[in-house]
């Protein structure tokens, strides 16, 4: 147990076998889009990348949705959707592509480690009191920390330029968003349906522009190599991966299932040093460190719980998957 207030005690909460499981599998898949996107860019352009991800995913799971009845109440709560469709994958999905033109994929799983502490400030700005304990508040300053050192050091020394960065940061702002307002959906609504009929909406949006690129892009002859990334990106790390981090939600809440960002690190770093030949920068060395340690602070999700031993759910809000 932890600190009192009020009728309400907050305690760090233990993780069932069940969301350790969850979060291992999803921690790996979605540390591997940044090498997919790095063979993709190879021969695709950037909104080749993003239409032909959630073109696929929208195939695989919205006759699903379409035959479980689901669309009508996904659309209920439509406001809600577009809103999680455009933080999660419109605009993240096409920084971080155009981002990779110009930095390794490594550095850009690093800056996405921002996003527990970016959902630890958005927290606590809607009111979750607890966001602003000493702990989370340290966590906030000292990833900033990190992020500056990050930025500042690579970017005096000529090793990165800036404005990929704040595309990065820019993605982790989405990212630490989206999950807050997938959380905050009506219980009614079907998480499938959510996410089918999102990644349907970006396939929309990105239509118009992958119909110029798109063939450019093919008739250029793409490698089986690029053409098994976008397989990859699509089934796996989208349709596949959304099921699963939405399950993972349910389980631990939108704060601590952020913290996933570090196994994507991991993932990422491996993939990108031993088949990339990717370097590790003095940014990165010291930068590293810091926006870990300050991630994990501010993410630090203390539950609430009434005196007399009610446990308030942390996934609240969150459907089940099917």
């Amino acid at each position: 147990m932890g600190r009192k207030s009020a009728d309400i005690v907050y305690y760090a909460d233990g993780v069932s076998r069940k969301a350790f499981g969850l979060f291992l599998i999803i921690g790996v898949v979605w540390g591997t889009p940044y090498f997919f996107i790095e063979i993709a860019l190879e021969y695709f352009d950037t909104t080749s990348v993003v239409f032909a991800r959630v073109f696929l995913g929208a195939v695989i799971l919205m006759p699903i949705v379409i035959y479980r009845g689901m669309v009508k109440p996904t659309l209920k709560a439509w406001p809600a959707v577009v809103a999680f469709a455009s933080f999660e994958m419109v605009g993240p999905w096409f920084l971080i592509p155009e981002a990779q033109k110009d930095i390794s994929s490594s550095l850009a799983s690093l800056l996405i480690t921002t996003v527990p502490f970016i959902a630890a400030f958005a927290v606590g700005l809607l009111g979750d009191r607890s966001a602003w304990h000493p702990l989370t508040v340290l966590g906030l300053f000292i990833g900033l920390a990190g992020v500056i050192s990050l930025v500042g050091i690579d970017a005096f020394s000529g090793a990165t330029p800036l404005a990929p960065i704040f595309m990065m940061l820019a993605a982790a702002v989405g990212y630490a968003v989206a999950p807050i307002i997938a959380n905050r959906m009506p219980h009614e609504v079907p998480t499938l349906g959510v996410i089918a009929v999102s990644l349907t909406i970006v396939s929309v949006v990105y239509a118009p522009f992958a119909a110029f690129s798109l063939p450019r892009d093919i008739s250029d002859g793409p490698s089986w190599q690029s053409w098994g990334a976008l397989l990859v990106l699509g089934v796996i790390c989208s349709a596949l991966a959304f099921v699963i981090f939405f399950a993972l939600i349910r389980e631990i809440g939108p704060a601590r299932a952020s913290l996933i960002t570090y196994v994507n690190l991991a993932v990422a770093a491996v993939l990108g040093v031993v088949f990339l030949a990717e370097p590790i920068t003095t940014g990165i060395l010291v930068g590293f460190p810091l926006v870990v340690l300050g991630s994990y602070l501010a993410s630090r999700q203390r539950q609430a719980v009434h005196r007399k031993g009610k446990r308030m759910p942390v996934g609240d809000g969150i459907p089940e998957i099917l």
